[in-house]
C-alpha cells in the first residue's frame, strides 16, 4: 500500500510495537500502516492476531500489563500520541478520536440514561449549555432514525435491541464530529439486516463530516463491500496489506490464503434429504409461543406472542437452517423443542410421540434424545466445573454406564471433537471461544442423540475457527446420523451445512424448501432482502483464491 503525503493522511503508524511490561513478550510487532483523511482502512485477522491491541495503541487505552515499545510512532495529523501525556489524551479521545466498541451493552453505561451519555462527551469537550446538548442529542438521534427521540433520551441501555444499541453508540460518538473513528467489530453477532444497517449509517455519518475510519474485523466478507485499504494481522505481524480487492481476489501470504479459503462455500448438500424425506423425525404442529408481559402501578400486563402457529416438519438425519433476523422467534422455537420454552398452543411429536415437557410429561430417555448446542457458551458451561465434568454429566442419567465407562465415553468424545485429553482438566475461561464450542458440541453428542438444536453455534467466532467448527458438526452428524435444527442468521454457515432453509419473520415461516431453492430461487421478499443484505464474499474471487492456492 502506497503510503499517502504527510497532508494527506489522518493516521500514521509506524513501528508499533505493544508488549507485556517487564515479561517483554510482543502481541503487536513493528506495525506499519497510514491512513489517508476521509478513508476506511481495515485491520483483519483472527482473534488473538493483535488488530484489537493496535487500535487500543492508538487511544493509549491499552490495559496493564500492555505497554507500547518506546520506538513505537503514533500520529495524528503529525502529533505524536506516544509522547503526549494523560490529560493531553483525555482532551484528544472522544474530540479528535472516537470509538465504538464491539459490544455496546459492555460500553454503555447501565445506570445511566442514554441521554446522560450522550451528553457527557458534549458537556466535557464542547462547553455547550444543557439546552443545545439536548438539541443535538435528538437530532443525531433522529439522524439514525430513532422513531420516538424524546422517550429514546430518559431510557437505559437495556431497553432496546442490540442493534439500536450500536446505533446509539454510533450516534454518542458521531456528536462530537471526530476526524477519526475506531471501530472494533463494530457488528458481530447482529443479523445481517442490522449488520447492514449499521454500516451503511456509519458510513453516511463519517462521509458527512469528512472522517477517517479504522475498522477492526475479521469478517473478510464485510470489509470487501465497504473497506477499500485493508492490513492483514496475524501473530501480531502485518503479512499482507493493499487494496482489499486485489488481497483478497489474490493473496500473496499463505496466511491470507487460509482467511479466504476459510469463507463460507456452498458445500453438496441435499444427499441425506432423499433418503430420509420419508421419516420425519421432529412435528412440530401449529405452535404458538406468547410471552407474558409486565404489569405496573397503572397498566395491565401485555403480553406478546412469539411465534404464530408454526407447522414444521425435521426428518431423520437431515439438517433444517432456521433463518431470520434478530426477533423473528427462531430461537424461542428451538427452545420450545428442548423444552425450555413452553408452547402456549399446538403440538409436537418426536418419533410420532407427543413431546410433553413437565413432571408427567416426557419420558428421560426421550429428554435425552434431544439436545442443544447454545450460542454462547461461556454463558452455558458452568465455569466451577471442569471439561470433563461438564461433558460426562449427562451419561449420569444413562443407567448402561459405570463410572468407568462414563469416563471411557468422555474420553472417546474429546477425541472426536478435537480436544486433547489435557483439555479434560481445565475450566472453561482457560479455554479459548473455539475450544469452549468443542466442548459444548461434546456435552451435546456424548449421550449420541437423535437430534440437536444448534443455536447460533458460530456466530461470535472468527472465520477460520467457524469453518473447523462447522466441518467438525457436519463430520461428528455423519458419523452418528443425528438430525439438527441449525438456527442462525449467517447465510454463509447455513448454506455450508444445511440440507432444507425455513425462513421466518416475525413469529410465522414465510419460506421453506431445498437450501439451494430458497438460496437460488427465494419466492418472499423477505427471503430476498435477507440474501441481499448478506456480505458474502463475491465467489469469483474465492474462486480466483483457490486456483492460486492450487496451483502454488
Amino acid at each position: 500500500m502506497a503510503v499517502a503525503s504527510e497532508k494527506e493522511t489522518i493516521l500514521s503508524v509506524e513501528n508499533l510495537s505493544v508488549r507485556i511490561d517487564r515479561s517483554g513478550f510482543t502481541v503487536v510487532d513493528d506495525l506499519n500502516f497510514a491512513l489517508p483523511v476521509g478513508e476506511m482502512l481495515a485491520l483483519v485477522g483472527e482473534s488473538g492476531s493483535g488488530k484489537t491491541m493496535a487500535a487500543r495503541s492508538v487511544l493509549g487505552l491499552l490495559p496493564p500489563p500492555f505497554v507500547v515499545a518506546p520506538e513505537s510512532r503514533i500520529r495524528l495529523r503529525g502529533t505524536d500520541l506516544t509522547t503526549l501525556p494523560p490529560s493531553k489524551l483525555r482532551d484528544i479521545r472522544g474530540a479528535e478520536i472516537g470509538m465504538v466498541f464491539q459490544e455496546p451493552m459492555v460500553s454503555l453505561n447501565p445506570s445511566m440514561t442514554i441521554g446522560q451519555q450522550m451528553a457527557e462527551g458534549l458537556a466535557l469537550h464542547r462547553q455547550l449549555g444543557k439546552g443545545e446538548i439536548r438539541d443535538r442529542s435528538l437530532a443525531m438521534l433522529e439522524r439514525i432514525r430513532i422513531q420516538d427521540p424524546q422517550r429514546c433520551l430518559a431510557a437505559y441501555p437495556h431497553e432496546f435491541s442490540g442493534g439500536m444499541r450500536q446505533r446509539i453508540m454510533l450516534a454518542s460518538v458521531m456528536l462530537l464530529k471526530p476526524a477519526l473513528l475506531i471501530a472494533d467489530e463494530p457488528t458481530t453477532a447482529l443479523d445481517t439486516l442490522i449488520q447492514r444497517d449499521v454500516l451503511d449509517l456509519m458510513v453516511e455519518l463519517t462521509q458527512e463530516n469528512n472522517t477517517s475510519v479504522l475498522l477492526i474485523s475479521h469478517d473478510l466478507g464485510m470489509v470487501s463491500h465497504y473497506v477499500r485499504n485493508v492490513v492483514v494481522m496475524h501473530k501480531g505481524r502485518a503479512v499482507e496489506q493493499g487494496d482489499s480487492a486485489e488481497v483478497l481476489h489474490a493473496p500473496k501470504h499463505d496466511y491470507t490464503k487460509r482467511l479466504v479459503d476459510a469463507l463460507p462455500r456452498r458445500s453438496a448438500g441435499g444427499v441425506r434429504l432423499a433418503q430420509t424425506a420419508a421419516e420425519p423425525l421432529i412435528e412440530l404442529k401449529d405452535i404458538v409461543i406468547d410471552y407474558p408481559g409486565r404489569a405496573t402501578l397503572f397498566s395491565k400486563s401485555t403480553g406478546k406472542r412469539a411465534v404464530h402457529g408454526v407447522d414444521l416438519t425435521i426428518n431423520r438425519g437431515e439438517t433444517l437452517a432456521l433463518v431470520g433476523a434478530s426477533g423473528s422467534g427462531k430461537t424461542t422455537l428451538g427452545r420450545a423443542i428442548v423444552g425450555l420454552v413452553t408452547p402456549s398452543g399446538g403440538s409436537m411429536a418426536f418419533r410420532g410421540q407427543p413431546l410433553a415437557y413437565g413432571r408427567n410429561g416426557t419420558s428421560r430417555a426421550l429428554r435425552q434424545a434431544i439436545q442443544i448446542v447454545f450460542q454462547d457458551p461461556y454463558s452455558s458451561l458452568d465455569p466451577r466445573q471442569r471439561t470433563a465434568d461438564i461433558v460426562g454429566e449427562p451419561l449420569k442419567l444413562d443407567p448402561s454406564l459405570d463410572r468407568a465407562g462414563r469416563q471411557e465415553r468422555v474420553r472417546d468424545v474429546f477425541a472426536e471433537v478435537g480436544l486433547a485429553p489435557e483439555f479434560a482438566d481445565r475450566f472453561p475461561h482457560q479455554l479459548s471461544g473455539g475450544q469452549r464450542q468443542r466442548v459444548a458440541i461434546a456435552r451435546a453428542i456424548v449421550g449420541r442423540p437423535a437430534f440437536v438444536v444448534a443455536d447460533e453455534p458460530v456466530s461470535a467466532l472468527d472465520m477460520t475457527v467457524q469453518k473447523q467448527i462447522l466441518k467438525l458438526f457436519r463430520d461428528l452428524q455423519a458419523r452418528y446420523g443425528f438430525a439438527c435444527l441449525f438456527v442462525s442468521h449467517d447465510l454463509g454457515a447455513v448454506e455450508q451445512v444445511a440440507d432444507r432453509v425455513a425462513v421466518m419473520e416475525n413469529g410465522r415461516i414465510v419460506e421453506i424448501g431445498a437450501r439451494d431453492d430458497v438460496f437460488d430461487r427465494p419466492q418472499h421478499a423477505y427471503t430476498q432482502r435477507l440474501l441481499d443484505a448478506a456480505m458474502l464474499l463475491d465467489r469469483s474471487f474465492a474462486s480466483a483464491a483457490q486456483k492460486q492456492a492450487a496451483g502454488s
